[in-house]
């Protein structure tokens, strides 16, 4: 994943991390104007909110646009993502910010987070491009592990299990290799996988995290609220 990811940053970071932006001319205030909105979103789904004593972590952060807006409503946020590259750009694009560590994840744990040490963990737009669902999972038992007693996880994921395929039309693939459209659209980390609602509820015990909520299972923008017992 971190090769793809790479590589895709080095690409268009912008477009890759909200891919209703235009390919290769990204609007860059409407970019970060919409992680405050897309936060805001988040929360409101979930029915959480973050406060201004809380740490936080950004599960995928990208460029850090959640990140940014996390940073602004808590004392201390952690931006952790499997691509340098990424997370390269994070640093300079929020370079004024002095609340936010940025971390190098190794694809499949939240390692080196400590145990029991955030209040909250967010993620949005990430899990969905996982290409295993068992790795998805394994980041669930991971949150259970960081989050402190009472701490709680506000999350988007799919688990739609019939969607995740190449269906990249052949006009689309014309473009992406004459270096006119996104590439990697077929690739496993961009097509992703899905997590059923069962494993998610049956991880989510195992990993001591009570389900608050669980907003529309069986799509691909399923929003999950979860408390660390």
């Amino acid at each position: 994943m971190q090769r793809f990811w790479d590589e895709r940053a080095r690409e268009d970071a912008y477009y890759f991390v909200d891919n209703r932006l235009d390919y290769g001319a990204p609007d860059v205030e409407r970019f970060w104007d919409g992680g405050e909105e897309a936060l805001g979103l988040l929360l409101e789904i979930a029915g959480a909110s973050i406060e201004p004593e809380q740490a936080v972590l950004d599960i995928g952060c990208g460029l850090g646009r959640l990140t940014r807006a996390a940073a602004a409503r808590s004392r201390r946020v952690v931006g952790l993502d499997v691509s340098e590259e990424m997370l390269s750009q994070a640093r300079k694009l929020n370079s004024r910010l002095t609340n936010v560590e940025w971390i190098h994840g190794d694809g499949h744990s939240l390692q080196p987070i400590p145990n029991a040490s955030l209040d909250c963990c967010i993620s949005l737009v990430v899990f969905q491009h996982i290409p295993d669902p068992a790795i998805t999972l394994g980041y669930l038992r991971e949150i259970g592990r960081v989050l402190r007693p009472g701490g709680f996880a506000a999350f988007q994921l799919s688990t739609d299990v019939g969607l995740h395929h190449p269906n990249q039309p052949w006009r689309s693939r014309l473009r992406s290799l004459a270096g006119r459209g996104p590439r990697g659209q077929s690739n496993p980390a961009w097509v992703g996988s899905a997590v059923p609602v069962d494993s998610l509820r049956a991880v989510c015990e195992e990993a001591g995290l009570e389900l608050e909520r669980l907003e529309d299972p069986g799509t691909q923008y399923t929003t999950v609220h979860a408390i660390r017992r």
